[in-house]
């Protein structure tokens, strides 16, 4: 159910909404989960009057919540149809979480900051997702008690892709993940059989280290 906390700054999420549709993005699902999910309550409350402008805020702890743009041209990279099962390494604010729930059939989503991911089940909870499974670790191990994963989204950017989320893919599945430590580019891996990948460079982008045994060191 709807409420007025949900619903604040409704001009201002129409009004990124329509910049979003402006610089490309035609998904008609990523658009109607921008319009479900209210971002102003993942971020912290001295910055919520900026949460529907396009860009990074900071969230704590060394990290941030990414700009709209980013989140919006990965989900719809992605061609997402509803029934998949994702994976996200770094739930960070929780926002990308939330929009998958609306996009996707499950998620599943790893935090390294324990006080992040319970600020996210919070924010969770004040907008009625009861649909993210949550976990506290390091994410570029993966989960493999729930492998194979259709999509796998990786919130930061590592040297390399982790080998472990390299063989948690499914068949067919997709991998969007931020690759380098100063020139960063947005990397997209599809498994096209067991034993094999096909590996496209996307857009040059800016991300926070991944952290980890498959990572940066902490």
């Amino acid at each position: 159910m709807e409420t007025a906390v949900v619903r604040r700054f409704g001009g201002a999420r129409r009004r990124l909404i329509e910049a979003l549709a402006e610089r490309g993005i035609t998904d008609v699902r990523v658009l109607k989960a921008f319009d479900d999910v209210p971002r102003h309550l993942f971020v912290p409350t001295g910055v919520q009057h900026r949460a529907y402008e396009d860009t990074a805020l900071p969230i704590g702890y060394g990290q941030t919540i990414s700009q709209p743009w980013a989140h919006a041209s990965a989900l719809a990279a992605l061609h997402l149809t509803g029934r998949e099962r994702v994976l996200e390494v770094g739930t960070g604010s929780g926002f990308q979480s939330a929009l998958l729930t609306r996009l996707v059939d499950q998620v599943f989503s790893i935090e390294r900051v324990p006080e992040l991911a319970t600020a996210a089940r919070d924010a969770f909870r004040a907008c009625g997702i009861d649909r993210v499974v949550q976990r506290v670790g390091d994410g570029t191990l993966g989960w493999p008690e729930f492998e194979p994963f259709d999509a796998i989204l990786v919130g930061a950017a590592g040297p390399s892709i982790p080998e472990p989320l390299r063989a948690q893919l499914a068949v067919g599945g997709q991998l969007l993940i931020p690759v380098g430590e100063t020139a960063q580019q947005l990397v997209r891996l599809r498994r096209t059989s067991v034993d094999a990948w096909e590996e496209t460079c996307l857009d040059p982008v800016r991300f926070v280290p991944l952290i980890g045994r498959h990572g940066f060191p902490g």
